[in-house]
């Protein structure tokens, strides 16, 4: 059984890990507020385009917000700009923080910087067809 780290140690650690876990969260809001691009708009264009119509018709009567972000998906694509925006600053002030020596903990800082930018990935793709859904293709049409 090991002994647990000393305070001094284990505050260390912690302060160590505090970029990644910060830009992990980041991340994870970014995909969150970029998912509510496509709720708000790939969604229904999808669905209508498969001939799935009265199906978005009884989602939206029962989930009725889906119009509310229809109608405000200027308000929508900002708040996720602006998550977009603080998830990348995370992500580039953690990009050159140090990992633990530790192997093990060196192993969890490498893998909490993969899903922090393949989340931050994730989220981009989701806001910019969002984007193309909303905004270039009824301009097209």
């Amino acid at each position: 059984m090991t002994e647990p780290a000393p305070p001094e140690e284990a505050s260390a650690l912690r302060a160590m890990l505090a970029p990644g876990q910060r830009s992990l969260w980041g991340a994870f809001g970014a995909l969150l507020a970029s998912s509510g691009t496509l709720v708000c708009c790939v969604l229904p264009a999808v669905m209508v385009s498969l001939g799935a119509g009265a199906t978005l018709a009884g989602l939206v009567t029962a989930v009725p917000q889906l119009i509310w972000l229809s109608e405000r998906k200027g308000l929508v694509f900002g708040v996720a700009a602006f998550a977009l925006a603080i998830a990348g600053t995370l992500l580039w002030r953690a990009r050159s923080a140090p990992c633990p020596a530790d192997p093990a903990l060196a192993r969890a800082c490498t893998r909490l910087r993969h899903w922090s930018n393949g989340l931050y990935i994730a989220s981009v793709i989701a806001t910019i067809t969002g984007a193309v859904f909303a905004f270039v293709l009824p301009a097209l049409g």
